[in-house]
């Protein structure tokens, strides 16, 4: 059987003896040694960590997966990959200096300078062990991460459109996105309750740090956006943290939904020093928890006094109008009695001469008055008479009339009473009648009965 290796043979090789085949543990070691012997030196690296396996105890070791990704010339996605190693104790040095200047922990998707040793081993490959880390081209690649995102958003508009948005007077009804056991919100809660104004709470829970951190927050917005109508202003809290903790607040997505949003925002993220991304698109920006509950009450304190000055000055101004308009009111009355006592005195004068210059008109109309009465008078005397004769005549046909016909009822009753009496008479004699024919009848039947008992011999 022919072999299977080397079936066309190469120019320049003898083809009557076969190659001699090495070990793959031979192979991979000459591997080892020229890589040991080509990349001795170690090297600076820039890559994004895309994954991550953190110690889980004391002296473990730390592994990461490390990516870099660019187009080529023609447009191509190009992927490199390859696995590093960060040894326990180097780990024990590295990672605290590098939270100590970032301010985050090492985490997926973060892009990093590190310094890196190739090696390779037979049974598990190739790997780099990390050296040394770079903080701070981290930092500057975080710092042109968040200028990208702050530019976006300006091209946008939404770096200032919160603050264009106008903030209730009294921004009592607030809708908090927190988490429900988080003691931001336990705080702000209880600074709420502790002040003199009565404010309505509803929470919307979130998770507030983490990859999720972002999305939690945006579907809680989307749910308070359905119920709009019932807010004054949007509360975010959360209690304080490490810079990788509110890292989720310089999120591209949650600062545009947030610089988007139709009510005020108000936020408190818990950070002393540092400015997220999405205070900057919020309404108002504070601190603290704490920071926001005491300006919601102070704003409500200062709205108090301003309204209590108003009142003030309102009780002024009435009292100072009321002192005005009865003083007023009492030269205009002094002025209004002269006045109505000369309009008195004058009406009285006309009323006089008018009673003088009438008082002849009234005896001659009186008398013209008397003259037409008697002549109404016996005017109504005649027409009383006329009447009183023509109602006694139409009273005298009225009785003739009746007379009539209670002469004409009358003969008709009684022959009614007649005609009545002449048929009880008839049914009476007929009722006599059938009578005395029953009796005949029974008289007959009593002699034929007794003619029977003679002729048959019975003693009677």
């Amino acid at each position: 059987m022919p072999p299977l290796y080397n079936r066309r043979p190469e120019p320049g090789l003898s083809t009557s003896l076969p190659p001699v085949a090495l070990p793959l543990a031979e192979l991979l070691l000459r591997v080892k040694q020229s890589l040991s012997e080509r990349f001795a030196d170690s090297y600076w690296v820039v890559a994004e960590i895309a994954d991550l396996t953190l110690p889980r105890f004391d002296g473990a070791h730390c592994y990461l997966t490390l990516t870099d990704q660019h187009q080529t010339g023609r447009g191509a996605q190009l992927k490199a990959q390859a696995r590093a190693t960060i040894w326990s104790q180097r780990y024990q040095q590295l990672a605290p200096v590098f939270e100590e200047h970032t301010g985050q922990e090492l985490r997926p998707g973060l892009k990093i300078m590190l310094r890196v040793q190739v090696k390779f081993h037979e049974q598990y490959g190739l790997s780099l062990d990390v050296l040394a880390i770079d903080p701070t081209y981290t930092v500057g690649e975080l710092a042109r991460q968040r200028l990208e995102t702050l530019r976006k958003l300006a091209e946008k508009g939404l770096l200032e459109r919160q603050r264009a948005l106008p903030l209730a007077l009294a921004p009592q009804r607030l809708a908090i996105i927190s988490s429900p056991t988080a003691a931001g919100f336990q705080d702000f809660v209880q600074q709420l309750e502790e002040s003199s104004y009565a404010f309505s709470l509803a929470l919307f829970p979130a998770t507030m740090q983490g990859e999720d951190s972002p999305g939690s927050i945006r579907a809680a917005l989307e749910s308070i956006r359905k119920r709009r109508q019932h807010f004054d202003a949007v509360v975010i809290i959360r209690g304080g943290g490490s810079k990788t903790d509110l890292l989720a607040f310089d999120d591209y997505g949650l600062a545009a939904a947030i610089g988007a949003f139709p009510l005020p925002i108000l936020t408190g993220i818990g950070h002393e020093r540092d400015e997220a991304v999405v205070d900057l698109t919020a309404h108002l920006a504070l601190k603290t928890p704490t920071a926001v509950a005491a300006f919601l009450a102070d704003r409500l304190a200062r709205l108090d006094a301003v309204y209590d000055g108003y009142a003030g000055r309102i009780r002024e101004l009435a009292a100072q109008q009321i002192q005005d308009a009865a003083t007023h009111l009492d030269r205009v009355g002094r002025r209004t009695h002269l006045a109505a006592q000369e309009q008195f005195e004058g009406h009285r004068s006309t009323l006089r001469q008018r009673v003088r210059a009438t008082a002849p008109l009234a005896r001659a109309r009186l008398r013209q008055q008397e003259l037409q009465l008697g002549q109404q008078r016996h005017a109504l005397q005649r027409a009383a008479h006329h009447a009183a004769v023509g109602q006694q005549r139409r009273l005298v046909h009225l009785g003739i009339t009746l007379a009539r016909r209670f002469r004409r009822l009358h003969r008709r009753r009684r022959e009614q009473l007649l005609h009545k009496r002449y048929q009880l008479q008839l049914a009476a004699e007929r009722m006599l009648h059938r009578a005395e024919i029953l009796l005949l009848e029974k008289a007959n039947q009593q002699k034929d009965a007794l003619a029977s008992k003679q002729n048959n011999g019975i003693p009677i």
